[in-house]
Parts: C-alpha cells; structure tokens; sequence
C-alpha cells in the first residue's frame, strides 16, 4: 500500500499557482521556494497575469496576489479587479491575497468580493505553503462537489418561485436563453439548472466568459481555428461552437462580446453556421446556447454597445435573477445550506437574536456569492460558536441599507460616544469625514467610478458629489 500511494504522489499532476507582485526580487525569491510544489505561472502586472493564463490549457486552481499592482502600486485598486476578472473566469480558484496594503477597509473589501485568505506582508514561509495547501484541498473538494451533485436552486421566495419556474420551461426550448442579473445572483447555477433539466443533459455543458478572454482572442475560442491561421497557431483548434456539440454552451459576460464577433453569433443563432478562422468551408453548430450579463443590453443598445437584432434574438427567453436583498428569508435558507455544503471545512455557528436579525437586514451587495464567503469566514472565525451582532458587522460590507444603519447606530453607538467622549478622544468630524469618505469610495467603485450613477446611489447631487470628492482628495 505505501509504495502504490507514494506512486500516486509520484505521477500526480503539480497544483498549478499563479503568483502576482510587482517587485522582481519578490516574484523570485517566491517563484524560487513555490516551485518545489507547484506549477508555477508569475506575472508583474494584472494585464500581464490575465494574458498568461488565458494562454495555458488549464487554468490555474490557486492564485497569490498582492495589491498594489502597477499602474498604481500604493492603491489596492489594480488587485481588487484582478480578484474580480480571476473569479469571472473561474468561480473556484481560490485567490489568496499577500499584501502589505493590509488595513482593515483592504481585507474585508478582498474577501468580500471572492478572495479566500489575506496574508500580510512579510510571510513565514511555511504559513504561506499551509495556507495555500489549505486551499487547494478545500478546490479539490468543491471540484469533486460540482462533480457528484446536481444543480440546486435554493430559495423559497416569490421571486426565485418565478425562477424555478422559468428553468422548468425553458429547459427544453431549443432556443436561447438571456440570464440577467446583478453579480453574484447566480447566473451561472441557473444556466446549469437549464442544462441539466433538458434532453441534453448527457451532452457536454462549455461555459466561456466573454470578459476575461482577449477580444483578438475570444473569436478563435468560440469558432476555432486552422494551423497557421495566423501567428501562433501552431495546430489547428476546433472552438467551443464545435466542442459543444449537441449540449449546451454558456455565452458569460454577454456583454463584454465586441461589435465585430457579434454579427458571426448572431449568424449561428439563426442557421447554425460559422467559420474556424483562416477557412472557408462553413460549419454547423448544434449546440443550445445561453448568455448571461449583469449588464442592462436595452442600454447597452442605445449607446451603440450591442446589436439590437443581437439582443432581440437571444432575448426569446429571458430570465431575470433577483437582487438577494429582496429575496426576504431566503437569506437563512442560503446560511444554512453554505453551512452544510462546507461542514467537512468549516465549523457551523449559530447567530444570535442581534446577528440574525443584523443577518436579515443587510442590503448584501455581493449577492449570494458574498453571502457564501461570510458563512467561511465565520465558521472559521468563530467555530461551534454563538456569533453576536458586532461580530457579523465586522465582517459586512459598510454599504448597509439606511434603516440597517440607524438601526446599528442606535444599538451600539450610544455607549462608545459615552465612553469617547470621557476619555476625551471623540472626534465627530473625524468620524462623519470617515464615513462619508468610505461611503463615496464604495459608491463609485460599484459604479465603475462614474459620478452621476455614483451620485444616484448616494441620493445626493451629481455635483454635490464631485465637490466632496474634490474635497476629500483619494479615496
């Protein structure tokens, strides 16, 4: 038995890591010690990381990033989207942030938006390995989860009730579905309800995230190509149109798709016809094809983004996913099912009357996907425990509702300005500037940094709000 394991350790295939800082003698020294374990991809910049993976065959289980990245390495900017784009293009890598941009707003912000660890700069080296075992044992066992199971929708709110009932009927209408919804809504779950619920269930299910893939890329993925096509295509590939076969193939980030290969998809929804670049002889596509977005495509229509006739054909069938903050007790039902589904990695906990009722409140800006990391951290935080209020505040997001912020404020604020102020350390202007500081911040982060969106959400004037960012100087 040991020689057969230790033969199985020898032929195993090396976790394959990708390693993001912009400091050379970092990336080797790390590049160096990490190589012994894994296979390693390493990257300067976020641009520079995204090109690298998109070209491997596989993509990397586990990514180490640090913030600070180049064009702006003293904010965290550059890493937070590169969190984000990784996550888009692989729901389960688990993204590890090694960072000395190690403030509180920096942390929860990363694990809120999908990274799994933070490790502040410098790192033990043998925690860093742990860590980073850790994880890829708990991605083996998701793999081996999506694997063994089937899709299941939770909730039990009128809203989703209508959701269930959309997947059942459109499942096998040989048409395409359009699945719109905010981040984190559970876009991608629903397409695999949709495949999973049809006649082609045993035929393969592609997903391709239009996003994370190089325009001058992405139509060589989706129609394939000939050897030679053009530099770099030392063999011929067949595309994900044509890997599909009779399944179903996820269009993500529908949105993202540029003008030009627009009209070649429009074209195999209507005759299934296409063409691998650097041939001429037509091909035909049987596959049922999806698309999500969480992009509205009527505006994207308006402003010249997408094709109408484009959006009029995929959008046959529609589904829309509803926001969580209005899906009322499905919140619990989601605690309880996330709890469950990582019980063998995470202990359970229980909420307090405060924490639940905290728990019901919050506007969840994440979603269901920020939902799921919250569970993580607090059954890892605090395992086999009862977690209070102030402890599951710590671990939110500050963008709560209004009625969730006064009600926090006046169930906690009264004994701590008691308590500044006779200790002489009250600073009220300091504490509103703070708060309507991380308040802008949030805002035009979730806006894609665009003023009068930002201002809109705010429920403030869009010049109002270019003042006080003016004033404020960085967020």
């Amino acid at each position: 038995m040991p020689d057969q394991q230790q033969e199985k350790k020898q032929n195993s295939k090396p976790v394959r890591l990708l390693l993001v800082d912009d400091d050379p003698l970092i990336l080797e020294g790390l590049g160096f010690m990490l190589r012994k374990q894994f296979d390693m991809i390493t990257a300067e910049t976020r641009q520079q990381a995204m090109e690298r993976i998109n070209q491997v065959d596989e993509l990397p289980s586990l990514a180490l990033i640090d913030l600070g990245l180049p064009p702006y390495p003293h904010k965290p900017d550059e890493g937070f989207t590169l969190i984000r784009e990784l996550l888009s293009l692989q729901p389960n890598m688990k993204v590890l942030v090694l960072s000395g941009q190690d403030n509180d707003v920096n942390i929860q912000h990363a694990l809120t938006i999908g990274a799994v660890d933070f490790i502040a700069k410098p790192a033990e080296p043998d925690l860093l390995i742990n860590r980073l075992q850790h994880h890829q044992r708990i991605y083996e066992i998701d793999q081996q989860r999506d694997a063994q199971t089937s899709v299941s929708i939770i909730g039990d709110s009128i809203a989703m009730q209508a959701v269930n009932n959309q997947i059942k009927q459109f499942a096998d209408s040989p048409f395409p579905v359009l699945i719109e919804g905010a981040s984190g809504t559970g876009k991608e779950l629903v397409a695999r309800a949709l495949h999973e619920n049809s006649s082609r269930r045993n035929e393969p299910y592609l997903a391709i995230n239009c996003a994370a893939i190089a325009p001058d890329l992405l139509e060589a993925q989706l129609f394939g190509h000939s050897k030679g096509a053009f530099t770099g295509a030392v063999q011929s590939h067949s595309g994900f149109f044509m890997e599909a076969g009779k399944g179903t193939l996820l269009l993500d980030e529908i949105g993202e798709l540029p003008l030009p290969l627009q009209g070649k998809l429009l074209r195999v929804l209507e005759s299934g016809e296409f063409y691998r670049i650097g041939e001429t002889q037509g091909l035909h596509s049987e596959a049922r094809v999806l698309a999500a977005t969480n992009k509205n495509l009527s505006d994207e229509v308006r402003a010249g983004h997408f094709r109408n006739d484009l959006y009029h054909r995929m959008g046959i069938l529609n589904i829309k996913l509803p926001p969580l903050n209005v899906r009322g007790d499905d919140v619990f039902l989601l605690l309880n099912a996330f709890m469950e589904t990582y019980s063998d990695t995470v202990s359970p906990f229980v909420l307090d009357d405060g924490a639940r009722e905290l728990w019901r409140q919050y506007d969840y800006p994440g979603n269901v996907r920020e939902l799921r990391n919250i569970v993580i951290r607090l059954g890892t935080k605090y395992p086999g425990q009862s977690v209070n209020r102030e402890q599951l505040s710590a671990e939110l997001e500050t963008e709560l509702s209004a009625t969730a912020l006064a009600d926090t404020a006046t169930s906690v604020s009264d004994d701590m300005i008691r308590q500044k102020i006779q200790q002489g350390e009250f600073d009220l202007d300091a504490l509103l500037g703070e708060i309507e500081s991380r308040s802008i911040r949030i805002a035009l982060e979730m806006n894609d940094s665009n003023v009068s969106k930002a201002a809109k959400a705010l429920k403030i004037n869009r010049t109002t709000l270019y003042s006080r960012v003016q004033k404020l100087g960085n967020l």
